[in-house]
């Protein structure tokens, strides 16, 4: 059909009744019709041409078109609101920033009654629970929320100030629902101590809401899968140039005092604990799992196990630069080598779960690790992760699969109120 404006449509026919004029004739001068003075009844006046009914069709098409474009935009547009509404709503985009406070003035749940157990009264005798927390002991640290947990719990955010390191940087915590459950008030509760791989700086991944840690401890602690640690997910260099081994390299911040001091004693200030290395275990990834497998080969008396997905074993920060001595001090092969010659002791063996995916290069070496060291005072377990690569997702399976529940087994759980 042809469009308005075309050859084929215009001029438009003449009105009915009217002969049409023949075309003047050459050389000749064309002369306008009469022009009349006032309407006359029954003729059609002067003024624009009129779309016929073929003109009219191709309007209507389009406005249509359009009227259903408008549609399927304004749609879109609403889904996507409501897809970006409810991410902002389960990730707690929209609370980033608020206070969050995990003390008796109102936790992270927004209850207001949760807080700290009560000291006994005198001569009162101390129940198990009491014998075995410690209590926060201050000074209470600013939180302010990250992120937000389907459950109502929050990964809230505050900056360190290390004493016995100097290193100031980002502390990440968590605490699972039960912390707030009056039947607990008067328990500690373990620390996982979560350790990103890469230079875990400025951010440490953990605290995100993608890889599901939170959430998935909160529902294996309801399988009974796990113990309801609290989560706790500190920077793991001092910046994102080098890697410091999470140890105290000479010359350079002191991130192993910052890993197994500075950090745990900011945990025992702002959260209920246990007073022994039975509440207390470090989990981690690749560079991250090297320092919580070190730490806990070089402080069994202060931790008692880890989880070790995709680990390096061996030292290799530049850093050590002619300081080989100190290197040697910090090797997880050398500290697992003296701890496994000693005779095994439930009050001193340290629980290492290894993970690692079918598909990473370096399982072979993991493997070989366990197998070498496990023995004495060093028990292990190893889990191969079929079709895993050398990622963070991966390690969360595998800690579905039974390494959590395993080191679960051999710490201290949250005592109830009788």
């Amino acid at each position: 059909m042809n469009q308005l404006g075309s050859p084929a449509s215009w001029p438009p026919p003449p009105p009915q009744g009217h002969p049409q004029q023949s075309p003047p004739r050459q050389g000749f001068p064309q002369q306008a019709p009469p022009q009349q003075a006032f309407p006359q009844p029954g003729h059609p006046q002067p003024g624009p041409p009129q779309p016929g009914p073929s003109q009219q069709a191709p309007r209507r098409r389009r406005s249509r078109i359009w009227l259903v474009l408008l549609v399927v935009v304004s749609v879109l547009f609403g889904a996507c609101l409501g897809v970006a509404g409810s991410w902002a709503y389960r990730t707690g985009w929209f609370e980033q920033g608020d206070p969050v406070s995990f003390g008796p003035e109102g936790g992270a749940m927004g209850t207001g009654d949760d807080g700290d157990a009560p000291a006994p009264k005198p001569g009162e005798p101390q129940s198990e629970a009491a014998r075995k927390t410690q209590l926060p002991t201050g000074p209470k640290a600013e939180f302010t929320t990250q992120n937000s947990i389907s459950d109502g719990t929050k990964i809230a955010v505050t900056t360190l100030a290390g004493k016995k390191s100097g290193f100031t940087g980002k502390v990440w915590v968590w605490a699972p629902k039960q912390y707030f459950d009056p039947r607990y008030a008067q328990s500690g509760f373990p620390v996982l101590i979560a350790l990103p791989g890469g230079n875990g700086y400025p951010n440490n991944y953990w605290m995100g809401t993608d890889l599901k840690l939170q959430s998935s401890i909160a529902a294996w602690s309801k399988e009974r899968k796990s113990l309801p640690f609290v989560v706790v997910m500190p920077v793991l260099n001092p910046d994102a140039t080098h890697y410091y081994d999470g140890s105290d390299i000479p010359g350079q911040a002191k991130m192993g005092t910052w890993m197994t001091e500075d950090v745990p004693d900011f945990v025992r200030a702002n959260f209920r604990t246990f007073k022994s290395r039975d509440g207390w275990a470090f989990m981690g990834s690749s560079s991250g799992a090297f320092v919580g497998l070190k730490s806990v080969l070089k402080h069994p008396e202060k931790f008692k196990a880890v989880i070790a997905s995709g680990p390096d074993t061996v030292p290799d920060s530049p850093l050590w630069n002619g300081h080989e001595a100190e290197r040697r001090a910090n090797d997880p092969e050398r500290l697992a080598a003296a701890l496994s010659a000693r005779p095994a002791d439930p009050a001193k063996d340290v629980y290492l779960a290894f993970q690692t995916g079918s598909r990473e290069a370096g399982a072979a070496n993991t493997r070989k690790f366990a197998e070498k060291y496990g023995k004495g005072q060093v028990k292990t377990r190893i889990n191969v992760i079929q079709n895993g690569s050398h990622n963070a997702k991966t390690y969360v399976q595998g800690m579905a699969e039974g390494s959590i529940q395993w080191i679960s087994e051999h710490m201290q759980a949250p005592i109830p109120s009788p």
